[in-house]
């Protein structure tokens, strides 16, 4: 029988990387799917599904017409981060009803990033509750529509009652250096927030 150690090596080039989880989570149709297909670098695993009719009476498509397909599991990525870390990529099921997913999704995460639509910003309270109620340290990331309203950082940050520490900023989640950019971003916000952490 291979050892864990020789299995994870056919699948990562440096057996010896730092493995980081991460949750790309936030409300439905905000992007997690696009973040996690832009940046990953190998080919994503999706669990998507058609919307259907009867989709509709449980899924608000108020600014989703041309949404075709919804995760109803997750999607995965990876990225090689600094040649010594690989975070691996959850991205959560958008929708509420999916919420006992999160207790296997979240085991073991490091961090989150929050993906927010700010023509439908309350559509992610949800997923930042899960996240806040198990002490997992996040980032907020502003996804820019083409009709996205006028953004206020801090009208916004007062709306979502964020810490101070916690970071707002924007991206794009079809465009791979933006999203980079929020990975380095969470990345840096991560080992602070773990610097900071009391140990037992």
């Amino acid at each position: 029988m291979a050892s864990a150690g020789s299995n994870r090596s056919l699948y990562l080039a440096n057996p010896n990387l730092t493995l980081v989880k991460i949750l790309v989570a936030g409300g439905f149709g905000v992007g997690k799917t696009s973040f996690v297909g832009s940046v990953s670098e190998i080919a994503p695993l999706r669990t998507e599904e058609v919307l259907t009719a009867a989709g509709t009476l449980v899924d608000d498509l108020a600014g989703l017409a041309d949404k075709t397909h919804t995760t109803v599991g997750i999607d995965f990525g990876r990225v090689t981060f600094d040649q010594d870390v690989a975070l691996f990529l959850f991205g959560t099921p958008g929708q509420p009803r999916f919420r006992l997913l999160w207790e296997g999704l979240a085991q073991g995460a490091m961090g989150a990033i929050v993906l927010l639509d700010t023509r439908r910003p309350a559509d992610s309270y949800w997923a930042m509750d899960e996240i806040e109620d198990r002490g997992i340290p996040y980032v907020i990331a502003v996804n820019r529509f083409p009709d996205s309203p006028p953004l206020h950082p801090e009208e916004l940050r007062r709306a979502l009652d964020l810490d101070d520490a916690t970071p707002l900023l924007l991206c794009n989640a079809l465009d791979l250096r933006s999203c980079l950019t929020l990975l380095d971003r969470l990345m840096v916000h991560l080992i602070d927030y773990y610097r900071q952490e009391p140990t037992a």
